[in-house]
């Protein structure tokens, strides 16, 4: 099984249950070495976690075993406080208290620390692997890649497919799959998903000329208004007043010319959206996720386009 997921993967499986539900399980833990699963109930005076486990459990996440970092790298106290109420992964230490009540005292560090070694660190760029996404702000979305291990899924790299904000794209918790795009000097793993959405071929190929079909207004400019037909494939409508960015718009398709990777449209109704699903296009993968899990490069330009645009995978 594989351990090294985004936390809160393993909370529910049977596995995690067996071992957590009692301090006999716990033992059992500590001696396989297995990476674990609770929720983080609180944070006390000296920053040391409260996890909850079984029944009657009583488990601790001391401040110094929270989080693994670099030598002279210190934890910040916010990356303990916004712990509490979410999953955390943990290997068991050991047991504190004698004869009564024993307290199992668990490792994040320890967790994360065999995630960089075993896994993140192993990784490179074109790996294809499952993130879960933990923040979003302005200039792309903070994804948990494995353990806690967090990587930047850049605004650019969200989809072909220009967006304002990852907001309009993705979900805080929402899980997905991402390519590893660079890693840097430090072994800051960076990521992407584009490259799993499909060409625009692939994705062109689902819309016909002369179909109505179902957009989403990302962009209102002087010379036309750019519209979302998937998150890999957008096309252009002339000019069309009170169009207004997030709006849901019926277009017309009126051409799709491959050589020029260009999608022309007739925008024949547009309105605010009633509900919050409709403000984002669904993701389709266009990669079998569960058989390939690394590429070495990606195409987007269709073959008959003089314009090539690609990814190159080093």
């Amino acid at each position: 099984m594989n351990e090294y997921l985004p936390e809160g993967m393993l909370l529910a499986t049977e596995r995690n249950r067996d071992y957590t539900k009692d301090i006999a399980g716990l033992v059992r833990a500590q001696a396989d070495g297995a990476i674990l699963e609770g929720i983080a109930v609180s944070c006390d005076h000296a920053l040391n976690l409260h996890v909850e486990l079984g029944a009657g459990v009583r488990a601790v996440i001391p401040k110094n075993e929270v989080q693994y970092a670099k030598p002279q790298q210190p934890i910040k106290d916010i990356a303990i406080l916004t712990r509490v109420g979410k999953p955390v992964c943990f290997k068991v230490l050991g047991f504190e208290g004698a004869g009564g009540e024993k307290i199992a005292v668990l490792s994040r560090r320890a967790a994360q620390r065999d995630c960089t070694i075993n896994f993140t660190g192993a990784l490179i760029p074109g790996d294809i692997i499952q993130s879960r996404i933990t923040h979003l702000c302005g200039f792309g979305a903070f994804v948990d890649i494995g353990c806690g291990i967090t990587s930047l899924l850049s605004i650019d790299a969200i989809s072909v497919s220009r967006i304002s904000h990852p907001a309009a794209r993705l979900k805080v918790g929402e899980m997905l799959y991402t390519v590893v795009r660079s890693i840097d000097d430090t072994g800051r793993i960076y990521v992407s998903e584009r490259e799993l959405l499909g060409s625009w071929e692939e994705n062109a190929a689902l819309f016909k000329e002369g179909e109505t079909v179902r957009g989403i207004i990302r962009s209102v400019l002087d010379y036309g208004v750019f519209v979302e037909l998937k998150p890999n494939l957008a096309g252009l409508a002339e000019y069309r007043e009170n169009a207004v960015p997030g709006q849901t718009a019926a277009v017309y398709i009126k051409s799709i010319i491959p050589e020029k990777m260009k999608i022309k449209l007739i925008i024949i109704d547009a309105h605010d959206p009633c509900d919050e699903e409709y403000t984002t296009t669904p993701l389709e993968y266009f990669i079998d996720t569960e058989k390939i899990t690394h590429i070495d490069s990606w195409v987007y330009s269709p073959s008959s386009s003089k314009r090539v645009i690609e990814t190159v995978f080093t």
